[in-house]
């Protein structure tokens, strides 16, 4: 079966994109970026831009989020997926990246959620932005810190 993604959280005031991979099963679910329970994303990014993301509702955490000027949004498009594994993604349809130029004016940097959402950062950096490959928040990435995460986070999503 064909598991299509969720839409870009994207505004003209994005300076920075975060790409993940594909939605997990749970926030698919949801229709929810990074709704696993396990996921460090949202606390993460709170700790980044001083907010308690994780404690907000979902519309008021992805206003908080644009406000500091952070788009989101994943590589692929559409996959086959059995789980949430980035490693099970198969026959992957990747999310139109080229137009971004266009539609996000203050955008310059791209940072990659893992390495699975890596793999487009030739495309990307042909595409002229800085890109950051960043370790993934995914509870199946337990081999750092959330201490170490945090400090790779907070220096790629300086402003």
């Amino acid at each position: 079966m064909i598991l299509t993604g969720l839409p870009p959280i994207v505004d003209n005031r994005a300076r920075v994109l975060i790409l993940g991979s594909f939605p997990s099963t749970a926030s698919l679910a949801a229709r929810q970026y990074y709704a696993h329970p396990q996921n460090q994303f949202w606390r993460i990014l709170g700790e980044v831009i001083g907010q308690p993301l994780k404690d907000m509702g979902y519309p008021t955490r992805i206003a908080a989020v644009q406000a500091a000027g952070i788009a989101i949004w994943d590589v692929f498009a559409s996959c086959e997926r059995a789980g949430s594994l980035d490693t099970a993604i198969r026959d992957a349809a990747p999310n139109p990246l080229a137009g971004l130029r266009e539609s996000t004016p203050a955008l310059r940097r791209i940072c990659f959620n893992g390495r699975m959402a890596a793999r487009r950062i030739r495309e990307v950096e042909a595409m002229g932005f800085e890109a950051v490959v960043l370790p993934s928040t995914s509870p199946a990435h337990a081999g750092m810190s959330f201490a170490e995460k945090l400090a790779r986070w907070r220096e790629a999503l300086r402003p």
